[in-house]
């Protein structure tokens, strides 16, 4: 391939990344482009740099402004949810009542599609913001970049996962998101993994390993969970793949702050 023919296809996976998770205004993207959704699962971080970067441009000016760190948090939670119209939410919301609410793989799957949302999906959204606003709180509390590298780091890192799972499991639909997307190949879950890493150190320094260590954790053990009760992943257990990878590198960040 040809040095031009591969930068317009690292282009083109970039823009594919951040149509599938981020809802900022694109040009329309050529047909060719979604053919290789699956493998632009190397370029999934790179949404999470599109959406971390405003989000703490606004934190950062609600500070200057005088404004309680807690505050700032709140803002850049807010514009995280807005830029990727809170589908990871959502897929962390149905997972919880689907994983939690059903006897069986099929009847989890169907409550998992139901578009209402259950007791568990309701604690699971409750914990999760609420873990992810008082770690956020205490970062940017801190002052000077470390606070801010961490926050960005986070976003690079629980991204990176999402390509792992699609790789590592099956869909677990006949139909749905997760099938219509594709698999990954492992060097496309790895390219992901590198360019979290690479991003991720430059940003927030050796901290930023810590932090993908934490998110691998709980990204692995949530797949042990969709394989035994679902058989594979879904759009949702991506989703909540990536909630609860950026709340365990959170807190990774936050462990290793100096008191």
């Amino acid at each position: 391939m040809r040095k031009s023919d591969w930068i317009r296809q690292a282009g083109q996976d970039g823009a594919v990344a951040l149509v599938l998770l981020t809802r900022l205004p694109l040009p329309r993207l050529p047909a060719e482009a979604f053919a290789r959704q699956a493998q632009a699962g190397w370029a999934f971080p790179l949404a999470g740099l599109a959406v971390a970067l405003p989000a703490c441009l606004l934190g950062a000016a609600a500070l200057a402004l005088g404004l309680p760190a807690t505050v700032a948090a709140g803002l850049i939670l807010a514009v995280q949810v807005l830029l990727t119209g809170a589908m990871h939410e959502d897929g962390l919301a149905d997972a919880a009542d689907g994983l939690w609410g059903g006897m069986t793989a099929e009847r989890r799957l169907e409550i998992m599609k139901d578009s209402r949302i259950g007791s568990y999906g309701v604690l699971a959204l409750i914990l999760a913001t609420g873990l992810r606003w008082g770690a956020l709180s205490a970062l940017v509390a801190q002052g000077g970049w470390a606070g801010w590298g961490a926050v960005i780091a986070t976003a690079l890192i629980s991204r990176a996962g999402m390509a792992v799972l699609m790789a590592a499991l099956p869909p677990a639909r006949s139909g749905g998101l997760s099938r219509s997307v594709g698999r990954p190949s492992t060097a496309t879950a790895v390219g992901g993994i590198a360019l979290a890493l690479v991003l991720g150190l430059s940003v927030a320094g050796d901290a930023a390993l810590t932090a993908a260590l934490s998110a691998t954790v709980v990204v692995w053990g949530l797949a042990a969970v969709a394989r035994a009760k679902i058989g594979g992943q879904t759009g949702d257990i991506l989703g909540a793949s990536q909630q609860l990878a950026e709340i365990a590198a959170l807190l990774a960040f936050l462990a290793l702050t100096p008191a």
